[in-house]
């Protein structure tokens, strides 16, 4: 190996691995597995409609009447896959719609895509219901939570009362139960 090529050089393997290990990270906050089976799903929905099969000089055409329709939910998929990547907070959303469009895949897309879509979408889309956020680790909850410095200032009690001055005007210490008057 010489020292031109990124294996011989140790300062591009050190950034590989940063970048690799960015990637661990970015892909350990999101339903990324089930992005990728949903972003996978779409494409033999898509694709198959539009295929044809060459069997020497037989030409099988495997065209739909409903190749729009096919085509529509390929790209659904590939949307919501996408979108599981970088939005994590529409993962129910999109796991339900990923397993509705794979089941209408089944009719209107060869089977959905001769089983191989549809298996993917169902996958997918039941993996990004049950993905749940992991919690942070208390070394980094405990830089962020304010509460527990010494220094932050707690609400003082009005007029020496037990409970704060609320200025809502709905509290019963104030003498008002949230009905305000018109005149």
């Amino acid at each position: 190996m010489s020292a031109e090529t990124p294996a011989g050089n140790p300062a591009a393997r050190g950034q590989i691995t940063h970048w690799r290990l960015r990637f661990r990270v970015w892909r350990g906050g999101r339903p990324f597995w089930a992005g990728l089976f949903i972003l996978l799903a779409g494409f033999p929905i898509a694709y198959f409609p539009y295929a044809n099969l060459q069997i020497g000089h037989l030409t099988l055409a495997m065209a739909t009447t409903a190749g729009a329709g096919s085509l529509i939910i390929g790209v659904l998929l590939g949307v919501l896959g996408i979108s599981l990547w970088y939005q994590k907070h529409v993962r129910v959303f999109a796991g339900v719609a990923a397993i509705l469009l794979g089941l209408v895949s089944i009719p209107v897309s060869n089977l959905g895509g001769f089983l191989i879509g549809f298996l993917l979408a169902l996958v997918g889309g039941g993996m990004a219901v049950a993905w749940v956020p992991g919690e942070e680790s208390t070394a980094r909850r405990t830089e962020t939570d304010r509460t527990d410095k010494g220094d932050v200032p707690q609400a003082a009690p009005a007029d020496g009362a037990s409970e704060p001055n609320d200025l809502s005007g709905t509290s019963p210490t104030n003498g008002a139960n949230g009905r305000h008057s018109a005149g």
